[in-house]
């Protein structure tokens, strides 16, 4: 039975690290220069539309204008950018087969082979628009697991997934 266990606790402990990455996309307009950026403001318009309560709205706006002041940038009424969020989730289920390696341990007769799981995934988009032009120049997407298990870790969650997207930005820098 300990060699069981033995084996199964790196497979949980995969899962469970697995369920907690973003992947992060981004997509932007090649012709810009994003360093004629030094300002930037939220975009309340866009933000109003995000199907969110409005206090995960204050943790993400938080997070995002503290990741754009460490980049140099400053909050501003006449703003060179316009930063707007969207949100999207969904349930997720995954089933996992337990036969190690496709074979069943004949010795073991504990609980069937198959692990059902079942989550909710997140999907946070980043906008940045040229406020003169009024067109988004560069976007980010960060999609992972969410967590509503405590408030602390909600916000936890929040400065991973805003963290993650924003070390994407401004594209081609120094890394």
């Amino acid at each position: 039975m300990k060699k069981i266990k033995l084996l199964v606790l790196p497979i949980i402990a995969l899962l469970v690290t697995s369920c907690s990455s973003v992947r992060v996309t981004t997509d932007y307009d090649t012709q810009t220069d994003f360093n004629q950026y030094k300002t930037f403001a939220f975009y309340k318009t866009g933000i109003d539309k995000a199907p969110i309560s409005d206090l995960d709205k204050k943790r993400i706006m938080r997070s995002i204008e503290a990741e754009l002041m460490a980049k140099g940038m400053t909050k501003s009424a006449s703003p060179d950018v316009l930063v707007s969020l969207f949100t999207k989730s969904r349930e997720r289920i995954n089933v996992n087969d337990n036969y190690y390696g496709g074979f069943y341990y004949p010795w073991y007769y504990g609980p069937s082979p198959v692990t059902v799981s079942q989550y909710t995934e997140g999907t946070l988009f980043i906008d940045l628009l040229d406020a003169d032009k009024k067109e988004l120049v560069w976007q980010g997407i960060g999609t992972g697991a969410l967590s509503t298990s405590s408030v602390e870790r909600k916000e936890a969650r929040i400065k991973e997934f805003v963290a993650e997207i924003m070390a994407e930005y401004p594209p081609n820098a120094k890394k």
